[in-house]
């Protein structure tokens, strides 16, 4: 085994965990949350909802299959830091091309292994969630303590700014562009919000017959219906959907005028537009493996989630929603149709990666809401020149 430096966890209560660096040689601070998943990793750290945060795996092996250019979920790494029991020095999968600690170092992202990841995530459990701070450099494990208190809380930050897309671009088979697919302009236009949007929600997209195209998290609502789309989605995203005004704004002009999709931090945007509130849970629900009880037939989908805020079901306007999914495991809201208007919302995620593919029939469900709407409304002549 790799004989590797020190390193240091230290958590705002004064809990310090002692073990060895891998990835960068650096210091960074975050939320630290932890993650039951036992593969996927890779997805996990590029998967932007996780800006601001430091993941602890309790799996107890990571970077056994390595890494490889096509499981990225955004264009770089997004978490703030990685925990692990166990780094692998030796990958083993024909999809490999690089050690994933390689790929951290290289990428400037912090991990520290050797730790009771067992004891960690029992402490966060009982806890709640916390800052922490994680150094490969510092080895004053008071001052570590110290910085991990001086560090934005969760609650209340505003993170969608640090993830979103400078400017609109495509999705084609291929990735983003810059120009609009030739050939395609008879295909539904799906308009993605970008809150931190993975990439496998715009796959889907794609898989289901849409034309997409990604918006800067604060486009105004009038811009992207002036494209005349004939559906929005409102995507994932780290941190507190409360002080996203902009976007809570955006959300209830779209949900008004065409159909609308809201996953995760977009459905509970979605919540704040029409007047319910969010909280924070405790300790959140992070893996692929969350049970979620579809209340119209009682069937059990297994989930993939990474969500630290809730919509709170009782602050629901009255007749505007018909619940239709709750967790199994805390009865929290987990998916909600409206009444009167083609507007959907899922606070898991249906796109998965990593996880098991029970939940696309949201795409399913969406892309026939938009089917329904292009099939009874007249064409615009706007509509030959998109």
């Amino acid at each position: 085994m790799t004989r590797r430096p020190p390193a240091i966890l230290a958590l705002e209560d004064g809990r310090v965990f002692r073990g060895e660096s891998f990835g960068a040689r650096a210091e960074t601070c975050g939320e630290v949350v932890f993650n039951t998943a036992m593969t996927g990793y890779q997805e996990v750290l590029s998967d932007p909802s996780y800006c601001g945060q430091i993941v602890t795996f309790t799996y107890p092996l990571m970077g056994n299959y390595g890494a490889n250019p096509e499981d990225w979920e955004s264009e770089r790494f997004r978490a703030q830091g990685m925990v692990c029991r166990e780094i692998c020095d030796f990958p083993s999968n024909w999809r490999s091309t690089v050690r994933l600690q390689d790929l951290m170092e290289e990428k400037g992202v912090p991990g520290i292994a050797g730790i009771d990841t067992r004891a960690l995530t029992r402490h966060l459990r009982d806890r709640g969630v916390m800052r922490g701070c994680l150094s490969a450099v510092e080895t004053d494990a008071d001052a570590l303590v110290e910085k991990a208190r001086k560090s934005p809380s969760m609650l209340g930050l505003a993170l969608a700014d640090l993830v979103t897309c400078v400017e609109p671009y495509w999705w084609t088979e291929g990735g983003p562009s810059e120009n609009e697919p030739v050939g395609e302009r008879e295909l539904p236009l799906a308009v993605v919000y970008d809150f931190g949007v993975k990439y496998n929600i715009l796959r889907r997209l794609r898989a289901e017959g849409f034309q997409v195209q990604v918006v800067p998290a604060r486009t105004p609502a009038a811009e992207v219906l002036k494209s005349e789309p004939d559906g929005v989605v409102l995507s994932n995203g780290p941190g507190d959907p409360e002080p996203l005004g902009f976007a809570i704004e955006a959300a209830r002009q779209v949900a008004h005028a065409v159909p609308t999709l809201g996953i995760c931090l977009g459905h509970q945007l979605l919540g704040l537009a029409f007047g319910g509130r969010t909280g924070k849970l405790k300790f959140g629900h992070r893996g692929i493996n969350h049970p979620v009880i579809d209340l119209r037939n009682g069937a059990v989908e297994v989930t993939s989630q990474n969500h630290g805020f809730f919509v709170d079901l009782d602050s629901l306007p009255a007749g505007e929603f018909d619940v239709t999914h709750v967790s199994g495991n805390d009865k929290t809201l987990e998916g909600m149709i409206h009444r009167k208007l083609p507007v959907l919302s899922c606070q898991y995620h249906p796109e998965a990666s990593p996880g098991p593919h029970d939940s696309r029939p949201w795409f399913r469900a969406f892309a026939a809401r938009v089917a329904e709407r292009r099939a009874t409304r007249p064409v615009p002549l706007a509509a030959e020149t998109r």
